[in-house]
């Protein structure tokens, strides 16, 4: 692994106009990661990265994660061969988040439920009651009990 691949902290005008990578990771170490299809723009996904994670995705060019519910390491499509292929990785200008460009493998969904995107569903408001969910993609990509098992 690569010990220096980010710089310390440095000042605020440094991290905003600098071009040093200098990642701040929240209290829990990590930083967000918006995950986008390089080709069209959409939003796949949002994952977390710790520092090791984001090191060893510039160094292997596939996604990594850290999984905040198991507490491990997760390389994205390593059971269900949906590997993320990352072209570029942006900053914003705080530099405590993350957005990933990737191409995915497989049968290109990135959602472990089966559809193409994690934002397969959107809010909407009815006349009355409670906020309701509604799909904008209508047909899974596949099915997870194939790829995964039952959970």
């Amino acid at each position: 692994m690569c010990n220096s691949c980010f710089s310390e902290r440095g000042s605020k005008q440094s991290v905003e106009n600098g071009d040093l990578l200098m990642p701040k990771f929240d209290a829990d170490g990590l930083i967000a990661a918006v995950v986008t299809d390089v080709a069209s723009g959409e939003v796949l996904m949002v994952g977390y990265m710790n520092a090791e994670a984001l090191q060893r995705t510039v160094e292997t060019g596939e996604a990594w994660y850290w999984s905040r519910s198991r507490q491990s390491f997760w390389k994205k499509g390593e059971t269900s061969g949906q590997v993320q292929t990352v072209h570029e990785i942006l900053t914003d200008c705080d530099q405590d988040a993350l957005v990933l460009k990737v191409s995915v493998a497989g049968n290109g969904a990135t959602c472990h439920v089966g559809y193409r995107s994690c934002f397969y569903r959107r809010i909407v408001r009815p006349e009355t009651g409670p906020l309701r969910l509604e799909k904008t993609e209508t047909e899974k990509v596949y099915d997870p009990e194939e790829v995964y098992g039952k959970n």
